[in-house]
Formats: structure tokens, C-alpha cells, sequence
């Protein structure tokens, strides 16, 4: 039981879960149980913090397995007080009954005993947006631990590409592996030598959580569930979500944050309704009151990281809705273009798809039916957990083995 802000996060546990497949999922690394440790910005607040999505569904697999997981993220996390300043501290516990297996140990910088938290770890997950100096001590510790336990870093940002030198700055000399959210961000560990292994390890779905849900009255047409962010993508925005949704006479919402008044004033000038701030745990019943949703990614982000589509891909498609993307390179065949979803090349076509599923129910029905196979099939947490413990097997966490041999291993997901 951990204790934040005067109220008590209680964590259960269970020894078996079944998969969407409905077969058994493995336990662990040649079937042992593992204490597994993650830092991380924070698990509590979604707060534009894409990353707490795909962490809270595997801390979640995870324990539900079986494993000992143990979570650590700075009380004063950006995306945290953020959210409390928004909406007071009862939004970071609102997750909870969602996610009841997630309960952050929240710490100040200052008073993080590392020997304490790593105390007994097998495997050790660091994702990359925690402090430099952090990163950099968790690597030391392990390299004093000698074999006793694993550690690898979860990137999952372009900096990898579009900054290196920030990234270079990281020091992961202690670490045995990086996770990479994408091909493009594995090539470039590697073709830098930052890491003695790199593997691909893509975001999913927790389909616990994002499934469909009983069609409700209908709140309106289109929804769409982003944030604005710097300006930085307000072309893209005008161009295949604001003018298409007028012109094809939708009732549309928008929700998410960093939204300042003249962005809000642009919406409505479009007749959009704005909902603000939407917990991701709450998109599938929101989805359920709408016809369908966008996916309109930063045209920075496509350039950078081909192969590589956000989250709420994933999560749109396990909940069934019928989803039209903007353009981008999916070059490890993640999902089928055309099947799995719709793809707008400009706003003619983006306003031409909106017009069709508003229209024709059986198109809706067909594109959400094969949208949600594929993730079913692919990319769901439970997939990704599969991936992790195969990853943490090979490199020996939990069983006492040796470390491998350094060099760089990047042919494939797996090594060889």
C-alpha cells in the first residue's frame, strides 16, 4: 500500500490472465515471476502524456501475471500539476479505479533512495523522459549490481532523430538495451552506437480498457481527441479535421489541452463543440456516442518517424470506431491502409470519407469490425508484454544468466 497526498493506493494482485485470444498468457521469463521497477514521468496523469496510456496497460499485464511491479515517477511530474491545477488532486485518483494495479511510488529528487527502490529488481524499465542525471545513476547502479538484474531505456520520443545531440547527452553505458517505439528510432541507437542492443518495441492497445461499448444516444458525428499544442500543427488541423467537418456538416467535438482562447475561438467558429480536457480512460464511452473519429498527426512527426503512428491508433481501433487518417508511412505494415481504416490524402478526400461514413452504416460497421481484428491479432498489451519478457529472457533477467555478449543486436524485433 503506498500513501500520496494523505490517500492510500491499494494494489491487488492475481497469478492468471487470459488473452484476448482467450488462451493463457505466459507468467514470465521461462515461467518465473519477476520483481519488474519503472521510471517514468508518471502513471497518474494523462495530462498531455501520451505515454502514461501504453505504460499504465503494461504495468497492468504485468501485475495481473503475476509479476511484482513496483512504479516510481516525481511528485512534481510536469503532466501532474498540470492536471491538479486544471482539475484538483481527485483527478489523479480517478485513474485508479480504472487501473487499480497502477500505484506510482511518488517521489522528490532529492530524497530517491535508489538501493531501497531497486532493492530486489530483476528487470528495470527507465523510459526517456526522466532527468539526465537520473538515468545516468540508475545505469551506475547496475553496472555495480553486475549480473543481479536487467535494465533497459524505453524511448519513445523523434529526438533520437530530430535532436541527437540532446539524446547523446543521455549516458546509457550501464544499460543492457533500448526499447524503441519504432524502427526508425531502433536505427538510430544504432547506427550511433548508443546502446549495446536495441529492439523495436512498438505501443499497443490495452484492450481492457479500450473495447467498444454499448452504442448510447448519440452525442454528435465526429470526435476527435488531440491537443494543440504550439501552433505547430494548426495547417494540418485546419486542412483535414475543421474545414472537412463544416463542409460535410458534422456535429463534431474536440477534446484534449494546451488549447489557448484563439485556438478555441477557431473551433468554434468552425461549429465545433470543445470538451476540454478528456482522462484517456474515459475515450471508449465517449466513442461510443459518436460515428467516428480522425487521426491527424504532427507532419514534423511523420516526417520523422516513419512506421511509427501515435496511440490513439490503437486505441480507436480497439474500440470499434471508424477511423479516417491523415497520411503517413506505415513501414512496418503495422495495419492494412484502406481496411483497417480510412486514409485522407487532403481535405477534399478527408470530407469526402466523413460524408460516406455518415451515411452508410454498413461501411461504418465493416471498417470498425477489421480495425479491431487487426489489433485483436497484433497489438494489443498483452502482445507487447509477450515481446518485453522475451527481450528480458534473452538478456537473462530473472534467471541468474550471464550477460550477453555486447554488440549491437537491431535485425528484427528480436535478436537472432
Amino acid at each position: 500500500m503506498v500513501r500520496s497526498h494523505g490517500r492510500e493506493l491499494r494494489s491487488f494482485r492475481v497469478r492468471t490472465v487470459f488473452t484476448p485470444g482467450g488462451t493463457a498468457a505466459a507468467t514470465g521469463v521461462a515461467g518465473e515471476l519477476m520483481r519488474v521497477v519503472v521510471f517514468c514521468h508518471s502513471l497518474l496523469s494523462d495530462w498531455n502524456h501520451g505515454n502514461a496510456h501504453f505504460l499504465r496497460g503494461v504495468t497492468t499485464e504485468l501485475a495481473m501475471r503475476g509479476h511484482d511491479v513496483r512504479v516510481h515517477e516525481p511528485r512534481e511530474a510536469w503532466s501532474v500539476m498540470n492536471l491538479v491545477r486544471d482539475h484538483g488532486e481527485e483527478a489523479l485518483f480517478s485513474m485508479q479505479r480504472t487501473y487499480p494495479f497502477v500505484t506510482p511510488r511518488r517521489y522528490l529528487a532529492d530524497d530517491l533512495d535508489l538501493d531501497e527502490a531497486l532493492d530486489g529488481a530483476d528487470l528495470v524499465i527507465v523510459h526517456e523522459w526522466n532527468d539526465h542525471d537520473l538515468v545516468a545513476k540508475i545505469g551506475a547502479h547496475r553496472r555495480a549490481a553486475g549480473t543481479k538484474w536487467r535494465l533497459l531505456f524505453h524511448d519513445t520520443h523523434h529526438r533520437s532523430i530530430t535532436d541527437e545531440r540532446a539524446m547523446a547527452a543521455y549516458d546509457l553505458s550501464g544499460y543492457d538495451g533500448v526499447l524503441a517505439f519504432g524502427g526508425a528510432v531502433r536505427d538510430a541507437y544504432v547506427r550511433k552506437g548508443w546502446a549495446k542492443h536495441a529492439y523495436v518495441w512498438h505501443e499497443a492497445a490495452d484492450v481492457r480498457v479500450f473495447r467498444p461499448l454499448p452504442k448510447t444516444e448519440a452525442v454528435g458525428d465526429l470526435v476527435w481527441v488531440g491537443n494543440w499544442g504550439d501552433d505547430e500543427r494548426t495547417k494540418e488541423l485546419a486542412e483535414l479535421l475543421l474545414e472537412p467537418a463544416r463542409d460535410a456538416g458534422l456535429r463534431t467535438r474536440v477534446h484534449g489541452v494546451r488549447y489557448p482562447a484563439a485556438a478555441v475561438s477557431i473551433l468554434h467558429a468552425h461549429g465545433i463543440d470543445f470538451g476540454g480536457w478528456l482522462p484517456n480512460f474515459r475515450v471508449p464511452e465517449v466513442f461510443a456516442t459518436f460515428q467516428m473519429t480522425v487521426h491527424v498527426p504532427r507532419r514534423s512527426r511523420v516526417k520523422a518517424l516513419p512506421g511509427v503512428p501515435t496511440i490513439r491508433v490503437f486505441e480507436a481501433l480497439a474500440c470499434g470506431i471508424p477511423l479516417i487518417s491523415a497520411p503517413w508511412d506505415d513501414t512496418e505494415n503495422l495495419f492494412s491502409a484502406g481496411r483497417d481504416f480510412l486514409v485522407a490524402r487532403n481535405g477534399a478526400e478527408m470530407c469526402k470519407h466523413m460524408k460516406l461514413l455518415t451515411s452508410d452504416a454498413a461501411a461504418r460497421t465493416e471498417l470498425a469490425v477489421r480495425g479491431r481484428r487487426t489489433i485483436l491479432a497484433s497489438h494489443t498489451t498483452a502482445h507487447r508484454v509477450d515481446e518485453l519478457l522475451a527481450i528480458a529472457g534473452r538478456l537473462g533477467a530473472g534467471s541468474g544468466a550471464t550477460m550477453l555478449a555486447a554488440g549491437s543486436s537491431h535485425d528484427g524485433q528480436l535478436d537472432p
